[in-house]
């Protein structure tokens, strides 16, 4: 069995913001000459995401909106875990989004449903953040 691991990093220019990730993700993949297996991704950093869903524009407008209503950043005395940095709810949001996805490899290939891609969340951007692309198989 084959192993592949990559590193991508992320440093976004606002707080929140939804990116595309499936090229380099795709790229991954054909690097690891894997065949047949699996493709995990996931955000090394508590306050991000890894998620699957459509590369809609009006969709991520509705995600900020809803994640914002779930857990809006102010006030930031709403939370117990402000203090030194004011990112709680960037912490809800991710865990709200999720932290990873594993997608099949079949015949080389990311073995997506109809208009799924990756995506990389950030809820408290502005500095370096790590995905991790783990790829295991045959």
């Amino acid at each position: 069995m084959k192993s592949y691991r990559r590193e991508l990093t992320f440093r976004t220019p606002a707080r929140r913001a939804f990116l595309n990730i499936t090229p380099e993700v795709e790229e991954a993949v054909r690097a690891s000459g894997v065949r047949e297996g699996l493709c995990l991704v996931n955000a090394m950093h508590i306050t991000a995401s890894v998620f699957i869903n459509d590369d809609e524009r009006g969709l991520h407008e509705d995600f900020e909106r809803w994640l914002e209503r779930l857990a809006p950043e102010k006030p930031y005395s709403q939370y117990a875990h402000n203090g030194a940095e004011d990112n709680a709810d960037a912490h809800l949001k991710r865990q709200i989004m999720g932290r990873e996805v594993v997608v099949a490899i079949t015949d080389g290939r990311l073995d997506f449903g109809p208009w799924e891609q990756i995506f990389y969340g950030e809820f408290d951007g502005r500095r370096p953040k790590r995905v991790l692309i783990k790829i295991i198989g045959e």
